[in-house]
């Protein structure tokens, strides 16, 4: 279950990257580079969105701000990490900033979307699809604490004192988040699996 969160934003693990070349040639005003990496970016950042944010309305709005922050900040990127996990950081600032900036507004309501934003990706078995859909609908039901601390750990691969510094949560109720999630996950997950089983 978490395992397809996971590969649906894969994490790069490589020293030197085509990543980290593309992303240098492009904060040095490299064109085509820049293409190539938004190219690349850009299923990855809509779905990381989608897994942080309630529904689909939202979504594209706030990947192309997280984009648009990723080109920004490509100078400050010193290449001391994988590409991806620096991108990933930058669009939990973005998304959260945005989450926190839509509570002051009133909100919309409007037909939602289907499925609008969880990107395939081609290296993916055919139905990882639908099983990151699922899993972005599952998460749709926890409550927001739970569904970051779970989707910061699990997919963006921070540390526990990492979330608690990025969602300024004390360490102990960021375990708690993440135990209380998982455990609402799973049994939304035997529940869809039984419901399939019926005849």
């Amino acid at each position: 279950m978490i395992a397809a969160l996971q590969r649906a934003v894969p994490m790069s693990t490589a020293e030197l990257s085509p990543d980290q070349a593309r992303a240098l040639a492009a904060a040095k005003g490299d064109r085509r580079a820049a293409e190539a990496l938004l190219a690349q970016l850009l299923p990855r950042v809509r779905n990381l969105v989608r897994y942080l944010v309630r529904g689909d309305w939202d979504v594209d709005d706030i990947a192309q701000e997280a984009l648009i922050a990723i080109f920004r900040g490509l100078p400050t990127y010193r290449a001391e990490g994988t590409f991806k996990s620096w991108a990933d950081r930058v669009v939990v600032r973005v998304t959260l900033a945005s989450i926190r900036a839509a509570r002051t507004r009133p909100s919309r309501p409007g037909p939602e979307p289907v499925e609008l934003t969880m990107v395939p990706d081609p290296s993916a078995p055919a139905d990882e699809y639908l099983t990151r859909r699922e899993m972005a609908l599952m998460l749709d039901e926890i409550p927001f604490d739970q569904r970051h601390a779970l989707v910061l750990h699990h997919v963006v691969g921070m540390s526990v004192p990492e979330i608690a510094e990025q969602l300024s949560t004390p360490l102990e109720t960021v375990r708690s988040r993440l135990r209380l999630g998982m455990a609402s996950l799973r049994a939304m997950h035997e529940k869809t699996k039984a419901t399939k089983r019926e005849p």
